[in-house]
């Protein structure tokens, strides 16, 4: 591996300068009729991003025409037109060097970015390694080939977050992109913030390996919701229990006192009434009074309390108080006196004429 990788690098660098590359808000399909002989797509990035390379005269052609219909371009850093034509004078040279190179077979599933999906026997050949110098480099499609078969999680091992922005563009919403390092951060740091989020996104991590000597007890979070407040209303609750206490209490009261003609009246039965008939009349009013019980626990009732009011700060009203008064009484002593007080007391008092027939609506 060391020897094709040195070779490579060798080789490129032996290469004429002069080639440049252009990333174009573009897909392939839409790049591909304007291409020539001198430039070729080198990446399809993510769904409308593609890089083209070569001469830069070609180059140029095809990134002035999505220029011009408002598509955003960028040029490259780079040292030579990678996956471009101006690779060829390397590529004989190169296949000697791998084909002197013993390969055996893959222990890992390997994704290819060069045929965008698992790659085959074909990965321990000479001639996929030189393919994989000239031609495109097809990222988007091996990510979404890996969304495909159910991957959801994605974690780019490099010195910068360079891919994972890319990947982010070829996924749903719900997919986890982590890249493990960034560039001009921390080292440390952003590793392990890196596990962290992908172990909080169902990713197992061996804490005790990748923190050894660290305390191995384990601090629960809380559960949701952290303050323990409850906003939604209490249902009312079956007759079960101290409902039933509170619904029956009366009734119960009557038979402690052994008051037959007080039992008579509130089961309206007559006094002599027989077994027979003071059954039903207890199943009816054990029905009647659920029915209460219940719509009682849907009403709300408005409660009027008066206000203290005196000299100290605590006892001042203050804000805008809405006085709904009748309609053409504003002038009327009495009424004149209790906006008086609420003004005296420090209320902002707005008074709003109501006539009889007003509703609330």
């Amino acid at each position: 591996a060391c020897r094709v990788v040195a070779a490579r690098g060798r080789l490129m660098d032996a290469l004429a300068g002069g080639g440049v590359m252009v990333a174009v808000e573009a897909s392939e399909e839409e790049v591909s009729p304007y291409l020539t002989e001198g430039v070729s797509v080198a990446a399809v990035n993510a769904p409308g991003s593609v890089v083209v390379s070569g001469e830069a005269g070609a180059v140029q052609g095809v990134v002035e025409r999505f220029a011009g219909l408002g598509r955003r371009t960028r040029s490259l850093a780079v040292s030579h037109a990678f996956h471009s034509v101006l690779m060829e004078p390397m590529l004989e040279e190169f296949r000697r060097v791998v084909e002197g190179v013993s390969f055996g077979p893959a222990r890992l599933s390997v994704v290819s970015t060069l045929s965008g999906g698992v790659a085959g026997a074909e990965f321990s050949t000479p001639e996929y390694w030189v393919r994989q110098v000239r031609e495109a480099v097809r990222f988007a499609d091996a990510v979404e080939w890996l969304a495909g078969e159910g991957v959801s999680t994605f974690l780019e091992v490099g010195p910068d977050a360079a891919l994972s922005p890319m990947a982010v563009r070829c996924l749903d919403d719900q997919a986890c992109v982590v890249p493990f390092q960034r560039r001009e951060q921390d080292e440390t740091v952003t590793a392990l913030r890196a596990l962290a989020e992908l172990f909080v996104h169902g990713t197992p991590v061996d804490w005790t390996k990748t923190l050894p000597g660290a305390p191995s007890r384990q601090v629960p979070l809380p559960t949701y919701a952290f303050q323990h407040e409850r906003y939604w209303p209490a249902a009312v609750t079956g007759m079960g229990g101290g409902a039933d206490f509170g619904l029956d209490a009366a009734f119960w009261d009557v038979v402690e006192r052994e008051d037959p003609e007080e039992l008579s009246r509130v089961l309206a039965v007559a006094g002599d009434a027989s077994l027979g008939e003071v059954v039903p009349a207890l199943a009816s009013w054990r029905r009647g009074r659920r029915e209460r019980f219940e719509v009682d626990g849907w009403r709300y009732r408005a409660v009027w309390r008066p206000a203290p009011v005196g000299p100290s700060a605590e006892q001042r009203l203050s804000g805008r108080w809405l006085a709904v008064i009748p309609a053409g009484t504003a002038e009327q002593a009495d009424i004149r006196e209790v906006l008086a007080a609420l003004s005296a007391a420090g209320a902002e008092v707005v008074p709003v004429e109501v006539g009889a027939d007003a509703d609330r609506n």
